[in-house]
């Protein structure tokens, strides 16, 4: 098999790519992922993603090791695998981050990536129902991005609370002022969820040039020199070698593309002849840079039936009722996100950005939903948005099917618990609003605003992640050791190879990381055509 280009990861940006580069009927396209189609209800219907988790499907669910920090408890991190990737299982938050987070990537000598260059892409993606075609957002785009049809009631006490604790409303956290409490912009359209397979892929599955095979697990890849030039993927127990002529984009993710990279003799040297790879290319960069949104999961037992999801008779049957409801009309429960409204705020004046984030959760959510809790409630997550703690991510095997070595490294900087101790102390005051009395019951692990040691006993017996790893093939220049890829997402020392998704982030975004994945994928794809014209030119001309 062989094409112009090979996409590796059908993720938020793999997606992206694969259909950007197939609008042009004179290519070839290859998109390779290791999961399935997302044919299934459970994809669709929003809350799916709840039972999806429980029954541990469409997803992979990796551990971290150790953490110190955690008091010695191994993190949860389940990953997407299925078309769409971790877009098709999460809580569809839309959030870009702060203006800030852009305009860092390019004065660490990523020219292309500050805020006003990453704007346009982030409107081309849009489709918003929200807000229309505005300055900061777009209309038409393939990602349907659109308010909740039927949220709970306590998201909006919640978002009394807020204010009545003086944390305003903001009127587009995507906007020009991203501080404030918000109701959830979220990827849907028409009450359904709109992953980034659904939004790129799904519309363009008849193109004659577009290869999607699912159930692809790539093991390395193929090198002439240090050139890139083909996958070997096993696919039905059957080995083969895919081979790209242009070029193939690595999109498997924070985890995925250093992994792979790593497998095929790309990362430390030191780390490959451990695990008896063969270096093509020593970078000392791969694998690490690890970011991870530490969060703190704050949960109340609701007086009320309508506070939250419920694990109880009157739960279940609200839930019966919403599918009923979602099947005829699109609306009800089973649209919730969960996730349903948030707020950015600041620890300390000085900052220029929020180093919090909240979002409102209208279930008890503990340890990930794996444990259970009779009735119904609501909780609160409450996230450190600028972590200074830096993590790696190291091969346990030269087999790309087996499971890496991840270590977050989670509160490893002293700044960093101080930050969300800060940060869960404001937390607790707003959720102790007269706002919330009608609902609100005990609080299921208690603890007070006035124990900053109790709070930090709290968090290191169970914070764990956001779901946001980044970080892990940063982007950088050529002289910066710690650097993988260059501005333009190609691999550093070699050719016809470029990785384009979250793990290129030099620094996490302030929120959550969907979005900008997306966004790299826009630019991603907008690259490579630049790449080909250059290209093209080039050949025309010494032809004449």
């Amino acid at each position: 098999m062989e094409f112009d280009y090979i996409v590796i990861g059908a993720g938020s940006a793999g997606s992206v790519v694969a259909s950007r580069l197939s609008e042009d009927p004179a290519v070839t396209v290859c998109l390779l992922e290791a999961g399935g189609p997302d044919s299934s209800v459970l994809t669709r219907a929003p809350l799916g993603f709840v039972a999806e988790a429980q029954l541990k499907k469409n997803s992979v669910h990796y551990t971290t090791v150790p953490q110190p920090g955690l008091n010695g408890r191994q993190g949860f991190q389940p990953r997407g695998q299925v078309l769409g990737g971790s877009s098709a299982i999460n809580a569809m938050i839309y959030c870009r981050g702060h203006r800030s987070d852009y305009d860092r990537w390019a004065a660490e000598g990523n020219p292309g990536w500050d805020y006003a260059s990453v704007l346009p892409y982030f409107k081309r993606a849009e489709d918003s129902e929200c807000f229309g075609a505005t300055d900061y957002h777009g209309q038409g785009g393939p990602l349907g991005v659109a308010y909740l049809r039927s949220p709970f009631p306590t998201s909006q006490a919640f978002l009394r609370a807020c204010a009545a604790q003086g944390l305003a409303q903001t009127p587009d956290y995507n906007g020009a002022q991203q501080e404030g409490c918000w109701p959830a912009q979220v990827t849907q359209r028409g009450g359904e969820r709109c992953s980034a397979a659904r939004a790129y892929l799904t519309p363009h599955l008849g193109r004659s040039n577009l290869t999607v095979l699912t159930h692809a697990q790539c093991l390395r890849l193929q090198w002439q020199g240090r050139r890139a030039e083909g996958v070997h993927i096993v696919r039905g127990g059957q080995q083969s070698l895919v081979r790209a002529r242009c070029e193939i984009v690595l999109s498997g993710g924070a985890y995925g593309s250093p992994q792979l990279l790593m497998c095929s003799g790309v990362g430390p040297a030191d780390q490959l002849q451990a695990q008896g790879i063969a270096v093509v290319q020593a970078l000392t960069g791969v694998g690490q840079n690890l970011q991870d949104h530490i969060t703190a999961s704050l949960n109340w037992k609701g007086l009320r039936s309508d506070a939250g999801f419920g694990v109880c008779p009157s739960g279940a049957l609200a839930l019966l009722r919403g599918m009923r409801e979602w099947q005829a009309q699109r609306t009800g429960c089973i649209t919730s996100n969960v996730a349903e409204a948030g707020a950015f705020f600041r620890t300390e004046a000085g900052l220029h950005a929020s180093d919090i984030e909240l979002e409102f959760v209208a279930a008890i959510v503990e340890d990930h939903s794996r444990k259970l809790h009779w009735g119904h409630g609501f909780g609160l997550h409450v996230t450190l948005t600028r972590p200074q703690s830096r993590g790696e991510v190291r091969l346990a095997s030269s087999d790309a099917r087996q499971s890496l070595l991840i270590d977050p490294r989670y509160f490893s900087h002293p700044d960093d618990m101080p930050r969300l101790v800060k940060g869960v102390q404001k937390s607790l005051a707003i959720m102790n609003d007269a706002a919330l009395a009608p609902w609100r019951g005990k609080m299921l692990s208690p603890i007070s605003a006035d124990d900053p040691a109790g709070i930090e006993r709290e968090l290191r017996r169970s914070a764990d992640t956001e779901y946001h790893p980044v970080g892990t093939c940063r982007m950088g220049p050529a002289d910066n050791p710690a650097a993988v890829v260059g501005p333009d997402l190609r691999v550093h020392g070699c050719t016809g190879l470029r990785v384009a998704d979250a793990s290129v982030m030099p620094n996490i975004t302030t929120g959550n990381t969907n979005a900008p994945s997306i966004m790299i994928g826009e630019k991603c794809a907008d690259l490579l055509r630049a790449a080909a014209r250059a290209s093209a030119r080039s050949s025309a001309g010494s032809f004449a």
